[in-house]
């Protein structure tokens, strides 16, 4: 018997995640990727002996990628390896105050007592309240498929509907920080989050809360070979499964018959499969990929997630008082946001990012440097002028660092290069450069992503950030989970 044969549009980590389930299963799984290389966003820079992780620089819920090795009857030891963060990320206030947030939440409550103030135990319920939302939330809208009504008359679905009241769904994440905190400084810490999606923590909904449940009660890591590992170590495991890639192909089209997804183009020439699934944006997908289907305006048009604004550079010198994770905020947070997501600028005091890879990996940089991937969030490409704004953002960035850190930053730089939302859009697809699809900026936003699949053509399937369940790594490898769940095991022709 022939096996079925499936294209997947895209090599980020949903479409690498999805061929291994897919192989796994029986399927004969092609790749095609218009890039050189895999990963997507989840890709590195090599220059200069510097080693730069491009995108994604945070790493939780690791037990997602060690499942693929475990269903393909693997080690993941033997394959991929990490270690757990004692401290997730150092916090720098303009006062001079600076907070570590350990990975013991004892401790870091102990920590924001005494440089804040705030009682420990205002702490210790905030991170409660995240677990509790993750244990009634979770499931529903994290790991099933919210597009059938099998998920929302579960028992598990029951469990949740009596805690109505506890899920926070109509406050604002700030509105229920300012219920936790009595500090300013922790909300703003705390309302960063909203940031991990996107967002903006002023108008997402607090059920948003969620996302410091995976950092502190389940533990941040860091791939012991960088976070590209991430991408290369689940490449090698679809080689070993038989997946085909095909880079630098660029599908133009995607083939449809009789409300039916048959093939793709590249190239000027057909190619035939019995299913296709797009882990390129939803919005690119069906605008330039299928533009004479009826298209989904609704869910397409909505308001789209920020963006980033990325500066990587080599650093000459050692920082004590820098980790792996860092963030310098900005006074006014408020301010920030409605830059980004009303006035669609940048604010003059953004918050950054700091995140130096070499601080857990040496070899990351030369000797006496280190590898500064530097970050503010800005908003997606709107017709802005990105050239002044990168100007601006530079000149800001290095001064607020300077400030904080008293030291000469200019005059430090032996290297650079610089990603901003239209690269991102080009290298990646990803619509405006918006880095998770749309934003979460309401409380009905978990509802407004696509579904995995097309209700209007058969056989088209869909993964990655820009869908359900939304954008990041873990959530990009759960949307990797709906799709092949969609398919039975072994399904020849």
């Amino acid at each position: 018997m022939l096996k079925r044969r499936i294209v997947i549009i895209g090599s980020g980590i949903g479409g690498i995640a999805a061929a291994i389930r897919l192989a796994i299963k029986g399927y004969d799984v092609t790749v095609t990727e218009s890039n050189a290389y895999p990963g997507g966003k989840l890709s590195e820079i090599n220059e200069k002996g510097f080693r730069f992780d491009a995108g994604p620089s945070l790493f939780t819920i690791p037990h997602y990628v060690d499942e693929l090795f475990e269903l393909a009857g693997e080690n993941p030891k033997d394959w991929f390896t990490y270690k757990r963060l004692p401290i997730i990320c150092n916090y720098f206030y303009e006062d001079g105050t600076q907070l570590n947030a350990f990975a013991d939440n004892e401790l870091f409550a102990q920590e924001i007592n005494k440089k804040t103030g705030e009682p420990s135990e205002n702490v210790i319920k905030a991170l409660e309240n995240s677990k509790f939302l993750y244990r009634y939330l979770g499931n529903l809208f994290i790991r099933r498929p919210i597009h059938s009504i099998k998920t929302f008359i579960s028992k598990e679905a029951f469990k949740s509907y009596i805690r109505i009241p506890r899920l926070d769904f109509f406050r604002t994440m700030d509105e229920a920080n300012k219920s936790f905190f009595n500090s300013d400084k922790v909300r703003q810490l705390f309302n960063r989050y909203a940031t991990y999606n996107g967002s903006d923590p002023y108008s997402t909904p607090a059920t948003m809360n969620i996302i410091p449940h995976l950092e502190f009660n389940q533990g941040a890591f860091f791939p012991k070979k960088g976070m590209h590992d991430i991408t290369q170590s689940l490449y090698q495991l679809a080689l070993r499964k038989g997946v085909n890639f095909e880079f630098n192909q660029k599908v133009s089209n995607i083939l449809v018959k009789n409300k039916r997804a048959v093939g793709v183009t590249i190239n000027n020439e057909d190619f035939h499969y019995d299913a296709v699934v797009s882990n390129m944006d939803i919005v690119n997908t069906y605008r330039k990929l299928i533009p004479k289907e009826k298209q989904p305006n609704f869910l397409l048009n909505q308001p789209k997630s920020s963006s980033a604004l990325i500066f990587y550079w080599g650093v000459k010198g050692s920082y004590k008082n820098l980790d792996l994770h860092n963030i310098f905020f900005s006074e006014n947070y408020e301010s920030e946001f409605d830059h980004i997501f009303n006035q669609k600028d940048l604010y003059e005091d953004p918050t950054v990012y700091i995140n130096i890879t070499s601080k857990c990996k040496a070899d990351d940089a030369p000797k006496g440097h280190e590898n500064w991937f530097t970050m503010i969030n800005v908003p997606n490409n709107d017709g802005q002028d990105w050239d002044l704004l990168i100007e601006i953002a530079r000149q800001n960035i290095i001064q607020k660092i300077n400030r904080i850190l008293q030291i000469n930053l200019k005059d430090l730089i032996v290297y650079e290069r610089i990603l901003d939302p239209i690269s991102i859009e080009t290298k990646t697809s990803s619509s405006r450069g918006a880095l998770y699809g749309n934003s979460s900026n309401n409380r009905y936003s978990a509802f407004l992503r696509h579904a995995n699949f097309s209700r209007k053509i058969k056989n088209l399937y869909f993964c990655g950030g820009s869908v359900h369940p939304g954008g990041g790594i873990p959530l990009s490898l759960s949307s990797a989970k709906l799709v092949a769940d969609h398919f039975p095991k072994n399904h020849s022709k």
